[in-house]
């Protein structure tokens, strides 16, 4: 894989002038693409595209499974056991939801783990698990179409076999199947894809529609906010019966407007409708999750395996709050934390100390004390050379990949690649992305 990654890197740099004119044939194919939405671009890609080896795949592969196991023994006690609901910060009224039973064979049917991994030794921590909201299909589907105009990629496909991951149909194939394990299930059901579309990634929707129809299902793109509920059923804004939900509205968006969801929420609340995923994956995207992982009663759910992976593979987590924490211990060895709000999403808020002087961190730090903020450990991430023609003055240097891990019902699906020049992968500021590929027949010796 070092190999691949030095001719393609030898190739664009022998040919810098036409790769710098196909990225910018590139960018203008995503300006006119499903990637440019609420008008702007949300995609800023490199010129090398994320290549993984089958070995590599087989990793990724067997830490998804690991970590579904625990998942869902987590999810499954927290229904279960009143105490263990305690050691989490739910309001009354997201416990309530959490709560209703889902009716189908899954506690978590969509994710994304997303882990720093090291490629050379294997060694991985995670970041964040997405669960309600779980997005950026498109943007993996886009990136591979690019690279067409990619002349260091074609010139690579002369020696090597490339493949990539399909994760529409997969999806729409993993929830039909589910929803063929719901107690209520109806025959031909019609179909909501929900959020707060002034958020929402609409053009992905629009794809995930059009995959729902080829499989024979009738599907709207509806706004959460216009649904209505009358007499046990609740009707899409242009009037139609929902049966199965595919929820994007992620649950902070919905708990801060609970009151502009009340008809949603009804049907949800008396199990009229079949939501993907239901409300009881919230325990998993909420990033406090990271700390009960570590401390018991968690450990006590889980195998000497799973104990094992979690002290290895969960970084260290707590409240920054004066009742949790030493505020001073964590202003004093920046480099070693970094601080995200307990329940958001996209980055917003997300600060490494690595990337501030210590005036700033301090700064940082103590505006955000008591304010629902988590410090967490600092994990320096594994970084490839890669160069991006849209710049100014464009050249190699290194970038801080993360890997983000779709699972479907457990399985995995594929892979999302994001890059920084900084200590954090922001979308607001740093973020690029690029697009994903496997190295066929590339076991490594």
């Amino acid at each position: 894989m070092e190999l691949l990654q030095e001719e393609y890197k030898s190739y664009i740099t022998e040919h810098m002038e036409e790769n710098a004119a196909s990225a910018l044939s590139v960018k203008d194919f995503l300006l006119h693409s499903p990637v440019y939405y609420h008008g702007r671009l949300h995609v800023d890609t490199l010129q090398i595209p994320k290549v993984f080896s089958e070995d590599t795949i087989r990793i990724f592969q067997n830490i998804v499974k690991i970590t579904y196991s625990i998942f869902t023994k987590v999810i499954r006690e927290y229904l279960n056991n009143s105490e263990y609901r305690k050691l989490f910060p739910f309001s009354r009224e997201l416990e309530e939801l959490i709560l209703v039973p889902n009716l189908y064979n899954s506690l978590l049917p969509i994710a994304r783990f997303d882990i720093f991994f090291n490629e050379e030794d294997h060694t991985f921590k995670f970041c964040e698990i997405n669960t309600d909201g779980t997005s950026a299909m498109n943007e993996d589907r886009l990136l591979n179409q690019a690279l067409e105009l990619n002349p260091a990629h074609t010139q690579m496909k002369k020696k090597y076999q490339f493949k990539s991951f399909e994760l529409f149909d997969t999806w729409v194939e993993t929830l039909l199947s589910l929803y063929d394990t719901y107690e209520k299930k109806v025959e031909k059901p019609y179909i909501a894809i929900v959020d707060f579309l002034e958020n929402g990634t609409v053009t992905e929707f629009e794809e995930f529609k059009k995959r729902f129809q080829k499989y024979g299902y009738q599907c709207e793109v509806c706004e959460i906010t216009k649904m209505r509920y009358q007499d046990h059923v609740l009707y899409s804004p242009s009037g139609k019966p929902v049966d199965i939900i595919y929820r994007r509205a992620v649950t902070t968006d919905i708990m801060a407007r609970y009151a502009d969801v009340k008809d949603f929420l009804d049907a949800v609340k008396n199990q009229d409708v079949c939501i993907m995923g239901s409300f009881c994956t919230q325990i998993i995207h909420n990033k406090w999750l990271f700390k009960v992982l570590r401390e018991e009663p968690t450990l006590s759910l889980l195998t000497r395996e799973e104990q094992l992976f979690v002290n290895e593979h969960i970084p260290y987590t707590n409240l920054l709050d004066e009742n949790f924490c030493d505020v001073k211990q964590v202003t004093e060895d920046k480099n070693k934390w970094i601080i995200k709000p307990l329940d958001s999403y996209a980055s917003k808020g997300v600060f490494a100390g690595t990337d501030y002087s210590e005036e700033e961190w301090d700064s940082i730090v103590h505006e955000n004390v008591n304010q629902g903020y988590i410090y967490q450990e600092y994990c320096p991430p594994y970084k490839t050379e890669n160069i991006c023609f849209t710049d100014e003055d464009a050249e190699f240097k290194p970038y801080t990949n993360m890997s983000g891990l779709y699972v479907y019902n457990g399985i995995f699906k594929g892979v999302y690649s994001r890059l920084s020049d900084g200590g954090i992968i922001s979308s607001q500021y740093n973020e690029k992305e690029t697009a994903t590929l496997v190295l066929e027949n590339s076991s490594e010796k």
